[in-house]
């Protein structure tokens, strides 16, 4: 049974049609599935004869590759043209650089009569054209051919590479059968397209791969339509399977599957050979001529694909043009929220600045305050070695009232947090020698460098310090009468201060990562843009670290100072508490002797009055060496240096190498970002600061083109 004359098909919507096309052309397929008619198969399938069909052009052949890119075939019916007329150009890829696309996209040809030159376009996508050349021999890029004329029919195909598995020496790698795979599945797995599976006849249908894939994203099987090709070489006696295969799939209901027969090998270097009529004399004959109408010939193919297309077209149109709209809006607004674009100085310098001057509530003086507090507590209760005695040696000190336990665990007086001028308690109860940590904070792992380790301070020993300055005074004696070596202090206080380093260094660290947390902080709130507030911190980290080595620096000057300098000060307080210290030596001492004298008063009643003692007993209570007396008075000498000592040195580090360093000095770390820093920076500083990243600029760039051919799409809409 031979099929009827061909009639023009009036189901296309040439305005529906035209509209997606113009889609296709601006890249709008990229972003959104638009509907479409994909040739699919393998590798040597007979998908280039089906095309030739179909353009009646001359397609490339080669024995060792076939197509190398997809090709978007447009058919379109001009009654005003009195001849056909093929345009060429190139849809180029979105991942091509800007200058590359450029160039595809303006390049155009007219008057195209054969496909045929194996270095067509190649040269232009910057494909292989010789083995081992170092081109790719695949591209994502889109020959786009417009056939018009006087006889077209409104048809539009897209053909993409065949599938394979094995690999050409010095043509085609592993990575190219992924791409073509890849580049396939991404336009089948689209759910408004329609694929069109090219299968030769004379193979097992139901094993080809690219049918497995059809099943795959199709398995109602309402958007395939296969196309059985090579009937002529087809076993003899083995037609009636093929004929089966073709009617069971008709009464399916479903799209179906039609038989086309091309032009053999012999037949394609005959240019008298007239593919269509060759085609309809073979399904003339039998069994061929079994065939029910509409499932054979190139005439029923391109009436059916129309017929397919109009449904689709009209079908998803104006879902299409929904989602094109809302994709274009989430394209803007994905674009808005990168900011204005910095490639210029100026505008790398200005941006941010309406933002970067914020004085954001911090709590850093909180912090600072409470730290410089605990710091004080702790050199006063634990920065000597050994605890100072008071009152007579001889004898056990009575606990003194005013001696508090700290969270911490350190025993300390009103003499260290208060105003008076009580001394600390030397001994500690039991239970209350706990260890504290030099630090409060945690490291930075930015500053771990810079920082020092978190240490272990013990509290001051109880009791020995008579017996320790002895030995010292023992092994610096000279010739001295009454006196002692005027280097035993400098010793001594060196000694005694061993754990103010510990102390200090804990404490300016932990002042530091303060500092630089509230740094961080404030340019993040200051700053909605966190990449611009890493970026800040990461240009300035340098500078950072230049000023808080200066802060160390003066801790450990003022450090060197105290401990290793000459004892020296003018604060009429030492003098005061070295006489506070020996009358309360004497006092201890003559305690014993004082006694409450016999009273009465007026009415006969005994009344008690103050502590009295004789003159008799003021003679020296206890006899004691020249060198126990000499003991003593070092003793009291360096009590009282050590206590004028530690609060001068307290103070020095808070207001000096803390506050004026790190926190309110004119070259502070806050003193480094402002808007002269900011004027100062180089040009590569700023790319460094503000300068977009290779992938935001990426992104940009995508951005942009997708909103530019989104709005161009949208406008081919609007017609």
């Amino acid at each position: 049974m031979t099929s009827d004359p061909p009639k023009r098909s009036l189901l296309a919507d040439p305005t529906y049609l035209e509209i997606i096309d113009k889609l296709f052309a601006c890249n709008v397929g990229e972003y959104i599935s638009l509907p479409q008619l994909v040739v699919v198969g393998d590798q040597s399938s007979g998908k280039s004869s089906v095309l030739e069909g179909l353009t009646k052009l001359s397609f490339p052949r080669d024995s060792g590759l076939c197509t190398r890119f997809a090709t978007h075939i447009i058919f379109r019916l001009e009654t005003h043209m009195s001849k056909r007329d093929i345009e060429v150009s190139i849809i180029p890829s979105s991942d091509l650089e800007t200058a590359d696309a450029k160039k595809l996209r303006a390049w155009k040809r007219s008057g195209a009569e054969t496909l045929e030159e194996k270095d067509f376009v190649h040269e232009l996508m910057g494909l292989s054209s010789s083995p081992n050349d170092g081109k790719p021999t695949f591209s994502n890029s889109v020959l786009r051919l417009q056939i018009s004329g006087p006889e077209e029919e409104h048809l539009s195909v897209i053909d993409v590479p065949g599938i394979f598995k094995n690999t050409t020496t010095g043509l085609t790698t592993k990575n190219d059968i992924t791409m073509v795979r890849n580049m396939v599945l991404l336009y089948m797995e689209n759910p408004r397209s329609i694929m069109l599976t090219v299968v030769p006849a004379n193979v097992d249908i139901a094993t080809q791969e690219i049918v497995e894939l059809a099943r795959e994203y199709d398995p109602i099987g309402e958007r395939t339509l296969g196309i059985l090709t090579k009937p002529d070489l087809v076993d003899s006696g083995a037609e009636s399977r093929t004929l089966s295969f073709v009617q069971s799939q008709m009464a399916r209901g479903k799209l179906g599957w039609i038989v086309m027969r091309n032009l053999g090998q012999q037949q394609l270097g005959n240019p008298q050979a007239n593919r269509d009529l060759e085609e309809m004399t073979f399904f003339s004959k039998g069994p061929w001529n079994q065939l029910p109408t509409g499932c054979f010939g190139i005439h029923a193919l391109r009436d059916r694909l129309q017929e397919l297309q109009s449904s689709i077209t009209r079908r998803e149109f104006p879902v299409v043009r929904n989602e094109l709209g809302k994709k274009l809006a989430s394209s803007r607004d994905a674009l808005q929220s990168l900011g204005k674009e910095r490639e210029t100085a100026a505008t790398k310098a200005n941006y941010g600045s309406e933002k970067a001057f914020d004085d954001p509530e911090m709590r850093l003086a909180t912090l600072i305050v409470s730290r410089n507090m605990s710091f004080a507590q702790d050199l006063m209760a634990r920065g000597h070695k050994y605890a100072f005695q008071s009152g007579d040696v001889s004898a056990a000190a009575p606990p003194d009232p005013n001696t508090v336990v700290q969270d911490n665990g350190c025993a300390t007086t009103s003499s260290f947090t208060g105003n008076s001028d009580e001394e600390v308690q030397p001994s500690v109860a039991k239970g209350q020698r706990k260890l504290i940590s030099s630090r409060r904070t945690s490291d930075c792992e930015a500053l771990q460098d810079l920082l020092c380790a978190n240490e272990k301070v013990e509290p001051s020993v109880p009791s020995g310090v008579n017996d320790w300055i002895n030995d010292l005074y023992s092994q610096s004696k000279g010739f001295e009468i009454g006196t002692f070596n005027h280097h035993l202090l400098s010793t001594l206080m060196r000694r005694q201060s061993a754990k103010w380093t510990t102390l200090v260094q804990g404490y300016m660290s932990d002042t530091i990562v303060y500092v630089h947390t509230f740094l961080q902080k404030a340019l993040f709130a200051s700053c909605s843009d966190n990449q611009l507030s890493c970026n800040i911190v990461s240009l300035m980290m340098d500078k950072l670290i230049e000023k808080y080595r200066q802060a160390i620096s003066t801790s450990n000057y003022l450090l060197d100072i105290e401990r290793a300098g000459t004892p020296m000060t003018l604060n009429h307080y030492l003098n005061e508490n070295l006489q506070k210290n020996r009358q309360k030596r004497f006092q201890n001492r003559v305690s014993k002797k004082a006694f409450v004298p016999s009273a009465k008063s007026d009415s006969g009643v005994r009344t008690a009055t103050e502590k009295l003692i004789r003159l008799c007993d003021l003679e020296q209570q206890s006899h004691m060496s020249n060198s126990e007396h000499t003991v003593h008075d070092i003793h009291d000498i360096l009590r009282a240096y050590y206590k004028v000592s530690c609060k001068r040195f307290i103070d020095n580090i808070c207001m000096q190498a803390s506050d004026h360093h790190l926190i309110t000095g004119q070259r502070s770390p806050f003193r480094l970002f402002n808007p002269t820093w900011v004027i100062g920076l180089s040009n590569n500083d700023l790319q460094r600061l503000v300068g977009e990243s290779t992938a935001t600029k990426r992104r940009r760039q995508q951005l942009r083109k997708e909103v530019q051919d989104l709005g161009n799409g949208r406008r081919a809409l609007m017609g």
